[in-house]
């Protein structure tokens, strides 16, 4: 399931955080990739301590909290700290697929279920730079205005276009899901979707509670938390 998570950030807080990083200091973006990444990998990216991604990266982790749209699609358990990344100059990130393990600050470690990309400028400001995300439906891009997010499974191969004109700047994470299956949590998905537009219609009802129950019934079947 590949889904189009809107408002994550209003406009203020996209130029607050813009503001911040922007007058940070940039690396080279292979230095948190693997052997097979850092042949395809060209971009810049903050160093993951730096105080500014840190900081930034935990007001993208509470907007996210209080997004119910995002929280039915991921069922997120545990999260990477987001980083932050640019292209421009005709850099570009080659077909690749995510690492299935990323090491937790302070130690620990997250399977990558979900891979997520927040988008932090508008899709006039830049040419190129689409997202590009295979799997077994076909290909799908996504260039979104910025505070927007997309969603992904981290199995899928994908890729980002060359930015031939202006800059873009988004975040990046991965996410673990309470539910590791990307076709199950995608079922729960639509099943809590589905009981959210008959509740906004009908109100509660009999059958509304009895499907909340079937939802929660399977979500406890499938969890691992």
């Amino acid at each position: 399931m590949m889904l189009h998570i809107p408002n994550v950030l209003t406009p203020a807080q996209v130029r607050a955080m813009r503001a911040a990083i922007d007058a940070a200091d940039w690396v080279d973006g292979r230095a948190t990739v693997g052997a097979q990444g850092a042949q395809v990998k060209h971009n810049r990216q903050l160093p993951e301590h730096s105080p500014v991604a840190l900081e930034q990266g935990r007001l993208i982790q509470q907007a996210l909290a209080v997004h119910p749209l995002y929280f039915a699609a991921a069922l997120p358990l545990r999260t990477v700290p987001p980083l932050f990344n640019r292209y421009s100059g005709g850099e570009t990130y080659g077909l690749h697929v995510d690492g299935a393990m990323r090491p937790l600050p302070g130690g620990g470690t997250l399977r990558t279920d979900l891979s997520c990309t927040l988008f932090l400028c508008e899709p006039e400001d830049y040419e190129g730079g689409e997202l590009v995300v295979v799997d077994t439906y076909g290909t799908h891009e996504a260039k979104l205005p910025a505070g927007d997010l997309v969603l992904y499974p981290s199995t899928s191969l994908h890729r980002v276009e060359p930015v031939t004109r202006g800059e873009r700047v988004c975040s990046f994470f991965w996410v673990q899901s309470m539910v590791r299956d990307d076709v199950r949590r995608a079922m729960l998905f639509e099943l809590d979707q589905t009981i959210q537009k008959l509740r906004a219609r009908l109100g509660e009802t009999e059958e509304t509670v009895a499907l909340t129950g079937q939802y929660h019934n399977l979500l406890r079947m499938w969890s691992e938390v």
